[in-house]
């Protein structure tokens, strides 16, 4: 491809297209200060260089183009990597026979004023503009070959990720350099400095962009992993405190699968129906703070444990809030023994004071214990269960959703099997649940 390129470079040559030498000159001395003003994204390069190389184009032609490209670009490797280029040989190489983009540009440019196109007009600089574009996707295209072929992503993956975004920053010079040609032709070289420092203003804040949306990528990603590790210390503590005490993890399950059913037949949407899974798999991560002695107790707890067990809303809420973007289900979650008569705890909370959520939690809450196996209390049948529902409900229950979840249990037959380590780990699955619902709030918060 180089070959072709210098070939093509050599026989298109013509004396006329390298006069004036000053021109020619003053291009390359531009061409090799702004190769050196550039941004990357991905793994892409933008620079100047390229706007330089465009005007070449149009002023001069291909082969004084292709000239000051293949020398800005090696002056530019000696400059980054040192002479002896230090086993990059390879990679320059292939930026060189880059320079196929610079040639076919040129000679589009050539052609149509061959053709009869009058330099000065408006359709000149449509074609400049065109020719250069045509550079720009060349010259991605080649790039984005090297990196896939280097083990990098796909070209579809580069296209979307690296290309799409930056297009109007690359479109925005061609129609610079287009302009500016144009200026030339018409004025004199009297506006070449002044509309180049212009562009040289233009590049330095593109650098100045990119760099920004760079910094914000890395912190958005350093963000995710932190909350990733947060999140698994979380999944720690609630597979550690099933291995203490079954009923909790089985519990918790339970309560997950009641609250979101009720959450449902609200009308609440999907991200609310994750919420309050969510947030009722780890309603009591609290307990992690009991000793033995309560997590275990087969009666009525001793009077100065009841403190210990008011706490754990709040236990439970602090340590889930640790992880960012998981706010709004540490406060469900310090509200789930509140009650709408404002007897319940850690804050006395009445009615609409307790988030929804929570309400919902409550229910499904009372009615696993009640009906569970596994606590020291002689479990009652469905239909005494929602006897006591009824009973406690606009007291400690919310009304409304006491019924939404007893016709959930005539019309459904909602069930969970109280006896099995399976149905927790089934419902549970909630590693991956945390994470979706820290992730695009750990993301908001970095983007922010």
């Amino acid at each position: 491809m180089l070959t072709v390129t210098v070939a093509g470079a050599v026989i298109s040559s013509r004396a006329a297209e390298w006069r004036p030498l000053w021109l020619f000159l003053t291009l390359l001395l531009l061409g090799l200060l702004g190769d050196r003003v550039h941004a990357r994204t991905g793994g892409m390069r933008l620079s100047a260089g390229l706007t330089i190389v465009g005007l070449a184009m149009a002023l001069l032609g291909p082969a004084p183009a292709v000239a000051i490209c293949v020398l800005s670009r090696v002056v530019d490797a000696l400059l980054t990597d040192g002479p002896a280029l230090r086993g990059r040989r390879l990679a320059l190489l292939w930026n060189l026979s880059m320079s196929i983009n610079v040639l076919a540009g040129g000679l589009v440019i050539r052609a149509a004023v061959e053709a009869g196109l009058s330099r000065g007009s408006t359709g000149f600089a449509f074609v400049v503009f065109g020719a250069i574009s045509l550079a720009n996707v060349i010259n991605f295209a080649l790039a984005a070959t090297w990196i896939r072929a280097r083990g990098g992503p796909p070209l579809r993956v580069q296209l979307r990720r690296d290309f799409l975004p930056v297009i109007p920053w690359i479109a925005a010079p061609n129609v610079f350099a287009a302009a500016l040609a144009m200026l030339y032709i018409r004025v004199g070289p009297g506006s070449l400095m002044l509309s180049l420092a212009l562009l040289a203003a233009f590049y330095a804040l593109l650098v100045q962009l990119l760099s920004s949306q760079q910094r914000g990528t890395e912190l958005e990603r350093r963000t995710l992993q932190l909350a990733s590790l947060q999140v698994g210390v979380l999944v720690t503590m609630v597979r550690t405190l099933s291995l203490r005490d079954k009923f909790t993890a089985r519990h918790s399950a339970a309560v997950a699968r009641y609250a979101t059913a009720i959450a449902r037949a609200a009308g609440c949407s999907d991200e609310e129906q994750r919420t309050v899974h969510t947030a009722a798999l780890l309603h009591d991560i609290g307990k992690f703070a009991f000793p033995d002695r309560i997590l275990q107790a087969d009666g009525p707890l001793e009077e100065n444990d009841y403190a210990i067990v008011r706490d754990h809303p709040v236990n439970g809420a602090d340590l889930v809030r640790s992880v960012e973007g998981l706010e709004e289900i540490a406060t469900i979650i310090l509200a789930h023994h509140e009650r709408v008569d404002g007897n319940g705890y850690p804050f006395g909370l009445r009615r609409e004071e307790i988030p929804a959520l929570a309400r919902m939690i409550s229910v499904g809450d009372v009615y696993d214990v009640i009906t569970s196996r596994d606590t020291y209390r002689s479990p009652v049948s469905e239909v005494e269960a929602i006897a006591e529902l009824r009973r406690v409900a606009d007291t400690q229950l919310d009304a409304h959703f006491v019924e939404l979840f007893v016709a959930i249990l005539e019309s459904e037959h909602l069930g969970f099997t109280h006896t099995e380590a399976a149905d927790f780990e089934a419902e549970l699955d909630f590693e991956q649940k945390i994470r979706e619902l820290a992730r695009p709030r750990a993301a908001a918060g970095a983007a922010g």
